[in-house]
């Protein structure tokens, strides 16, 4: 990429918090942040927009704080989704090659992506991305790269992940009117899938569970590709709820209390240790043993990844996760929760955090950033970054296989 500098901008809109990170990204994929801009998220719920006009001024509120820290201008950004309108399948499509030579070309590959999304989908729903697995050339499996082989067929096997067209306007809508335009929408698990996760665990198989505010997102890879996706409605926020509720105290102090005493699994607290606890009134405190604010957010984390489990098992690839299970989100910092994961699943289970960063590593080093951190990322291995000056343009059709290319990059 000569003559360009590659800086992206990648945007979280969560339910908790809007996330704004801008990065500047070397030739060995490291990423420089040189700015972080975040604000409360106070216009949605389980990741849908549910006030337009107070999800602008969070995302407005980001932006200004990370232009006047990082001195630049933010003109576009890829965005990430998630909610309970998130749906995936995978299908097949395929195609023959009519040439006399029977070489398989960029363009052949283009056709066969748009047959494979060749689905039946109800009246408001789209696709979001459709993302090949495998191809296949005159009933030869196993193929990444076809371009240049000889054949008379070519199908592919894609993943294809679908959502509420206007929840994803919404999302889309709230975006522009803050005056950023969009490079493109992602689904959440993905980009956070690009900054949290190995290549070896890829191959080897893993499920990456990003808990989130008000969503839980999964998505499960194998073989180094993506082969499962879904987003459970239940995140980080509803621990904070039933702990109000448990405790009778308001929803700010029960978030200070699972922040600062929190512990996933009951058993490792000190039965004997006393909290104090602000009423709902805010009148007066209480003292309340520490270990029955455990029970109350143990219950709910086993009610998450119960979920998670039978999501494993609607896929039906439970057999293809030697590499476990990867944590990240906000929620993954509850001490205890890796030894609650690894009893309910039965996995190897470890904590993401963004890898391969540097900057402010400080202020971002943490699993709450997978997402933005993330959509930098992806940014660099499949799209543009919008402080680049092209010295030439590519072709278009070059332009889709190169993004096709990249995700199977590392088994060339």
């Amino acid at each position: 990429m000569v003559g360009k500098r590659e800086i992206i901008a990648g945007l979280d809109i969560g339910t908790t918090k809007v996330c704004l990170v801008l990065g500047e990204v070397s030739r060995d994929g490291s990423i420089e942040i040189i700015g972080v801009g975040t604000s409360p998220s106070r216009g949605l719920k389980r990741g849908m927009v549910v006030d337009l006009e107070s999800t602008i001024s969070s995302i407005q509120e980001a932006r200004r704080k990370i232009e006047a820290l990082a001195d630049i201008k933010v003109d576009s950004v890829y965005i990430g989704i998630a909610g309970g309108h998130i749906s995936s399948l995978n299908n097949r499509g395929k195609v023959a090659i009519n040439k006399d030579s029977r070489e398989i070309t960029s363009g052949d590959i283009k056709m066969v992506l748009e047959a494979a999304k060749s689905i039946s989908l109800a009246f408001d729903r789209e696709i979001i991305h459709i993302l090949p697995r495998d191809f296949i050339v005159d009933g030869y499996d196993g193929i990444k790269d076809p371009v240049g082989m000889s054949g008379l067929s070519l199908e592919v096997e894609a993943h294809v992940i679908t959502g509420v067209s206007t929840a994803i306007d919404n999302v889309a809508k709230s975006v522009k009117r803050s005056g950023l335009n969009i490079n493109e929408i992602v689904l959440q698990p993905i980009a956070s899938s690009e900054a949290v996760l190995t290549q070896a665990e890829k191959e080897l198989g893993v499920i990456l569970v990003d808990i989130g505010g008000g969503t839980t997102d999964i998505a499960i890879f194998s073989k180094g590709n993506i082969w499962h996706t879904a987003v459970l409605p239940v995140g980080g926020n509803h621990v904070t709820n039933d702990i109000a509720i448990g405790l009778r105290t308001p929803l700010f102090k029960a978030e200070e209390l699972k922040i600062k005493y929190g512990q996933a699994l009951s058993y490792f607290v000190d039965p004997r240790e006393i909290i104090e606890v602000t009423s709902a009134s805010e009148r007066d405190t209480r003292n309340v043993e520490r270990v029955f604010l455990s029970e109350i957010i143990e219950a709910r984390m086993q009610e998450i990844f119960g979920l998670v489990a039978m999501e494993i098992k609607r896929s039906g690839y439970r057999d293809y996760l030697a590499g476990g299970v990867v944590i990240t989100g906000g929620a993954s910092l509850m001490p205890g929760l890796t030894e609650l994961v690894k009893k309910r699943l039965g996995l190897p289970v470890r904590i993401g955090a963004p890898e391969k960063i540097k900057g402010l590593v400080e202020n971002i080093n943490s699993p709450v950033y997978a997402t933005a951190i993330g959509l930098i990322r992806y940014g660099f291995n499949y799209g543009s970054s919008f402080l680049e000056e092209e010295e030439e343009e590519t072709p278009i059709l070059e332009n889709v296989w190169q993004a096709i290319r990249n995700w199977f990059k590392d088994f060339f």
